[in-house]
């Protein structure tokens, strides 16, 4: 949903499934719930999810520190965690206010087309019965990591693939109480020389816990996940209240463009992030945020040559660069910081990580880790 463009300017939108019922991302970053607030949907998104005040790190039962996002001048000053499948309900339940026939589910594009003046882009019906084409002045594709949009553009990427694997799951909190405010609003990192295990507060009494697996990533079950928490951190759960489980490995690409003749990329279509550190969407709403002005005055003027030689939009594409690279940084960091380590390697890193965190550094990395350094190129309310 690009704010700032009327209703009469949102055209339609080609999703090619129902919307998943999963948790699936669930970090909502203060930049991010900056842009829900442009749509006027912060409030009930914050009531919905959960607020995560304090980040505390833990390593081998000994408390090394915390970090306080209430204290690192940061507005709002939590990160919450919300199901991306509630997310989503938020965004279409508003975007159907606006333009009820803009969102079609159910559909796959097929095919693009660009020429001088539009494109064409042709769409089919999941399943193959049933055909649509439509033209229009500009595209854009926000069709994630594996976009089928900058396929059929021709658009390569570049990146890397990294050994490290995960293994995921939405459990039961032991604490076994939702209504107890101080465990719901932390989210808690043990740096275990077995790998690190994170532990991030839902809303309803439950826990994402994501766990290093190593480099081979084998088997992954609840039994297993459970296994992991309990044999490096002490955590006993119930394996029966596992409600999502997935496993995944760490990447990271870039597209080598993020507009054509008659497209524009954003989000995972440009840039893909490791998901530790949960900065996807946050990353991909600011590219929509960065990008709404421009789409609203290219759809006005029906400048034929907008997007190839106005030096507005190439400087759009350096800020969406730039803080895509600056998260993969940042996830990279975060990606060896929880790597396995021998005993000695183990007790360095907690020595650094505790005296860090003793330090008025603490409140720079609440900056960093809340992305606080996340801005657009216009300002937001």
């Amino acid at each position: 949903i690009f704010t700032g463009c009327p209703p009469q300017m949102i055209f339609p939108s080609f999703l090619p499934s129902a919307p998943a019922a999963g948790t699936r991302a669930i970090g909502l970053h203060p930049p991010a719930l900056r842009v829900l607030a442009e749509l006027g949907l912060d409030g009930e998104a914050a009531a919905r999810g959960e607020r995560v005040r304090i980040g505390r790190a833990r390593g081998r039962g000994r408390e090394l520190g915390t970090v306080d996002f209430a204290r690192a001048g940061l507005r709002p000053p939590f990160v919450l965690t919300l199901p991306q499948s509630r997310t989503g309900e938020l965004l279409a339940a508003h975007l159907a206010q606006l333009a009820p026939a803009a969102l079609r589910r159910g559909w796959e594009v097929t095919d693009l087309r660009e020429a001088a003046s539009t494109a064409t882009v042709t769409a089919r019906r999941s399943g193959g019965s049933g055909a649509l084409r439509m033209r229009a002045g500009l595209v854009v594709g926000a069709d994630g990591s594996r976009s089928r949009i900058r396929e059929l553009l021709g658009i390569g990427t570049l990146g890397r693939d990294y050994p490290d694997t995960y293994l995921m799951g939405d459990l039961d909190d032991p604490a076994g109480d939702p209504d107890v405010p101080a465990a719901q609003r932390e989210a808690i990192i043990h740096l275990e020389p077995g790998g690190v295990v994170e532990s991030f507060p839902l809303p309803g009494g439950a826990r994402r816990w994501v766990v290093h697996t190593g480099t081979d990533g084998a088997g992954p079950s609840p039994e297993r996940l459970v296994s992991l928490v309990q044999e490096r951190t002490g955590e006993v759960l119930e394996p029966g209240s596992c409600t999502m489980l997935s496993a995944f490995t760490v990447r990271r690409r870039t597209a080598r463009r993020l507009r054509s003749r008659r497209c524009v990329l954003l989000g995972d279509a440009v840039h893909e992030v490791s998901p530790i550190g949960g900065q996807g969407i946050t990353l991909a709403w600011l590219d929509a945020l960065e990008l709404a002005p421009l789409l609203a005055r290219h759809v006005t003027e029906r400048r034929a040559d907008a997007l190839h030689h106005d030096p507005v939009w190439r400087r759009a594409e350096r800020r969406i660069r730039r803080r895509a690279r600056r998260a993969g940084k940042i996830a990279a960091a975060n990606t060896v910081l929880g790597r396995p380590a021998g005993s000695r390697a183990a007790a360095l890193r907690e020595l650094a990580v505790r005296a860090a965190l003793r330090t008025p550094l603490r409140r720079g990395l609440a900056w960093v880790y809340a992305m606080g350094w996340a801005r657009t190129g216009r300002r937001t309310r």
